[in-house]
């Protein structure tokens, strides 16, 4: 009998969470917190409201390309490709 382990490793990235008005008063303190790369969520009335982060990291998650951009940037060649099949659909016996 054979066995089949999966491994699964999970990345969390835990932020910490900040009342608005304690951020309000310490607002220096948080965005340096952010610069250091340790981003905060401000919360309001205990919901999540929004997260401070770093200029830099809000670029860099700005500007992440599409799946459409990532495809016409690929350096592929006409035989990268497999041949289409040209016969049309096939049929399906329900």
């Amino acid at each position: 009998m054979l066995t089949y382990v999966t491994t699964v490793v999970i990345m969390v990235l835990i932020m910490r969470e900040i009342q608005l008005r304690d951020a309000k008063a310490s607002l220096p303190a948080v965005v340096d917190d952010a610069m250091r790369g340790k981003p905060a969520v401000i919360t309001r009335h205990g919901k999540r409201q929004a997260v401070v982060v770093s200029y830099e990291e809000w670029e860099r998650l700005s500007n992440v390309p599409t799946f459409g951009r990532l495809l016409m940037a690929a350096p592929l060649t006409e035989d990268d490709l497999p041949a289409r099949n040209s016969s049309g659909r096939g049929t399906v016996d329900l």
